[in-house]
């Protein structure tokens, strides 16, 4: 009876709609040339954070912690994943790219670098190493990924262990090469409070990577640079507000939310001494901190307020703080708003042509319609010829609902056409358009322009009778489509909960900090190397699976050779071993001489 409800379930939830959606599609069908649905922007940011002993002279009173806890702060209240590698010429503590879902979750990620230490030594290779690593095992193929790295850039390598600069240098060669393929920009912070600032090592790995370099010689900039980077790698601009000295009484600033595609406004409030905040809407009433939709998030330093979906106009915003303390006042407002580029007319051209440019703002997939937002924007063109490295910048109309304007054709050469749209707190970029005056070839667009070339445009004509084909398909396919389900619903259960993992060394006794691994990301099961960042001298742990069990419990199966016990008494894994919150087992890896010893926690 339950197999058959939810079956019924399935049909009517999934396959009733997708029926739906193709039969109400066809008619459409020969007209189609709107956008995709565009969703905002995710991150996956790993923090990377030098914790040697070399940042007490650099960051003695730990405002990169406060820096990081902002950054955090500043992303999504859903959706974003933040991962956490703390190092210095070993791992001293990780954190698995965790998803944020709600308040406690950045708590969590707070909590967790509230609690890092400082130690010996340092290896900038092992911690862009393990960086790398856990982009690569957690980061979602739709997210932007990205790695914010704090140091000084300096190595200190511990002489007992015999590792050498040079092997140093060519893991972090490989390391930041990986990045590079992969697409993962590195952000660098630079403290240079001593003076001994390896520029030219951070400003490298940024280069490299397509990220940027900063350095400053107090910590007490992080904050601020924190807010670029994030703004930064989002097509986003940070708006200074005002810098006000305290008074001891509340001192009025206002802040402008320009438009009703601004999804968050977040409003950082950087301090010394603790501040109190008021908040009034554009139509006069006051308004709650916190609130539904309005978020506080408060550390030593900052405070920072979200305003969710905000009113366009001007809000005001009371501010009271310590006499003669100084408060600085930045805005960072993140959009729902993507930029394409039109298709052009043409499917052949030649030196001396004239093509017709048009560029459209959308937001969630449908085309923006108010001239004034396009009217409080600057566009252009940008003109790249291939053949020659040149760039023109050709300055676009915004009179209307529309960019628009003319490019001709200089020479016979390949070009990339891209437009840009900026105001003073955000821009945005399309994808390229390539067109060839060589040989007459057609115009191709990268992908997402949500455009279609002069070829496409004619092959809609006979679109319609290729979407009926298509439903036919479909239809057909429905019956496997329940087959499949029924096998996979099985296959792809969640996880929920997380492991606490320390690794002890069986021949010094040593032990790592602990981590904490978020199981969210996985489905239907995954295995203790999948688990321990699947480091090549772990390759034995490959043997232990987890899978889901009954009521939020784990089953542990395991292969030969691999010795775990619970409760100091060995486990029989051959069959499965279920574990509960709290649950605690020990892994003994034999070719290693380590042991994993792992904490179940809801």
């Amino acid at each position: 009876m339950l197999r058959t409800r939810t079956l019924k379930q399935f049909m009517q939830v999934i396959l009733t709609p997708l029926l739906a959606l193709c039969l109400t599609a066809a008619p459409f069908a020969a007209g189609r040339a709107s956008a995709a649905a565009q969703a905002p922007s995710q991150i996956d940011a790993v923090l990377l954070i030098d914790v040697s002993n070399s940042m007490n002279t650099s960051d003695k009173n730990k405002i990169a912690n406060e820096a990081m806890k902002m950054f955090i702060d500043m992303l999504s209240t859903q959706g974003d994943k933040v991962g956490i590698v703390a190092y210095t010429d070993k791992v001293q503590r990780e954190k698995a790219l965790l998803q944020i879902n709600s308040a406690t979750d950045k708590e969590d990620l707070k909590e967790f670098i509230d609690g890092l230490n400082r130690g010996a030594y340092t290896d900038i290779a092992v911690g862009m190493e393990e960086a790398v690593k856990v982009l690569e095992n957690g980061s979602d193929p739709d997210h932007e990924p990205m790695i914010v790295m704090l140091a000084d850039g300096n190595n200190d390598l511990d002489e007992s262990t015999g590792r050498t600069q040079s092997q140093s240098d060519q893991e972090l060669d490989a390391a930041v090469e990986t990045a590079k393929q992969k697409g993962y920009p590195v952000y660098t912070i630079g403290l240079n409070a001593d003076g001994k600032l390896n520029k030219e090592i951070l400003a490298g790995l940024s280069d490299e990577t397509g990220g940027k370099a900063f350095t400053t010689d107090s910590a007490d900039d992080l904050p601020q640079i924190l807010s670029e980077i994030f703004a930064s790698h989002l097509k986003l601009k940070v708006v200074p507000v005002q810098s006000i000295t305290a008074d001891g009484s509340f001192q009025e600033v206002t802040v402008n939310v320009p438009n009703e595609s601004v999804l968050e406004a977040n409003i950082s409030i950087m301090s010394s001494q603790p501040v109190t905040a008021k908040l009034t809407d554009p139509s006069g009433k006051e308004v709650q901190i916190p609130s539904d939709e309005v978020l506080l998030s408060k550390s030593a330093t900052y405070s920072l307020i979200k305003l969710l979906s905000p009113q366009e106009g001007d809000w005001k915003l009371q501010v009271k703080g310590v006499p003669k303390d100084k408060i600085d006042i930045n805005l960072v407002f993140n959009y729902d708003l993507e930029l394409q580029i039109d298709a052009v007319s043409s499917t052949a051209f030649k030196k001396g042509d004239k093509i017709d440019i048009s560029s459209h703002l959308y937001s969630n997939g449908t085309q923006v319609t108010l001239s004034n937002l396009y009217q409080d924007m600057k566009a252009v063109l940008l003109a790249t010829d291939v053949d020659t490295g040149t760039v023109e910048e050709i300055p676009l109309d915004n009179s209307g609902a529309v960019f628009k304007g003319t490019f001709e054709i200089k020479d016979s050469h390949d070009y990339e056409l891209k437009v840009r749209a900026e105001e003073s707190s955000f821009y945005r970029e399309s994808d390229v358009l390539k067109i060839s005056a060589k040989t007459g070839a057609a115009a191709t667009s990268g992908a997402g322009t949500g455009g279609n070339t002069g070829e496409e445009l004619a092959a809609d004509s006979g679109s319609s009778k290729t979407l009926y084909f298509v439903i036919g398909g479909l239809i057909l396919l429905i019956a496997a489509a329940v087959a499949l389900w029924m096998l996979r619903k099985k296959s792809t259960r969640g996880f929920v909960g997380q492991m606490v993992v320390e690794v002890v060394d069986g021949n010094t006794g040593e032990k790592t900090y602990p981590q904490y691994k978020k199981l969210s990301a996985f489905r239907g099961k995954f295995t203790l190397h999948q688990l321990l960042q699947l480091a090549p001298e772990l390759k034995e742990s490959e043997k232990l699976v987890f899978t889901p069990g009954k009521n939020d419990r784990l089953l542990l199966k395991g292969g030969e050779g691999l010795s775990v016990e619970r409760s100091g008494r060995a486990a029989d894994i051959s069959r499965g071993l279920e574990l509960k919150s709290g649950d605690r087992i020990s892994v003994n890896l034999q070719t290693v001489d380590k042991t994993i010893q792992l904490e179940y926690l809801i």
